[in-house]
C-alpha cells in the first residue's frame, strides 16, 4: 500500500512516520483492497487551541471508489485514530454488502399440522 502524507503545519510533519505506521496497522486486513492512502493533517484555527486538529484520509479502493473520511479533535493522534476507525468500519461494511448479498440466513421451518 502506498501512503502519501500532506501537511503544511511544521508540528504535523513530525507525525509522518507515525501516521504511515498507524494506517498500515489499522488497514492490515484490508490492504489488498486499498492500494493507495493519502493523509492530510491541518490546524483549523492556528495557535488558538481547542478542537482544531483535522485529519482527512482519502483511500483509493478496488471496487468502492475513493473513500474520504475526516475527523476533528484536540490532538492530531486522536484525529488520526478516529478517522482510521471510521474508514476501516466503512470498508468492512462495504465489503460485507457486496459479498453477503446472496447469503441470507434461513430460518428453520416448523412443521405445521
Amino acid at each position: 500500500m502506498q501512503v502519501l502524507f500532506v501537511s503544511r503545519h511544521p508540528l504535523a510533519a513530525e507525525f509522518r512516520a507515525l501516521s504511515e505506521q498507524r494506517i498500515r496497522f489499522a488497514l492490515r486486513r484490508l490492504a489488498w483492497r486499498v492500494p493507495r492512502a493519502e493523509v492530510q493533517l491541518s490546524d483549523l484555527n492556528g495557535p488558538k487551541g481547542g478542537l482544531d486538529k483535522r485529519c482527512q484520509i482519502a483511500l483509493r479502493t478496488d471496487g468502492a471508489g475513493t473513500v474520504v473520511v475526516a475527523s476533528v479533535a484536540r490532538h492530531w493522534r486522536t484525529a488520526l485514530d478516529q478517522a482510521l476507525a471510521r474508514a476501516a468500519r466503512f470498508l468492512v461494511r462495504q465489503w460485507r454488502r457486496t459479498h453477503e448479498h446472496g447469503r441470507q440466513r434461513q430460518r428453520p421451518q416448523r412443521d405445521e399440522r
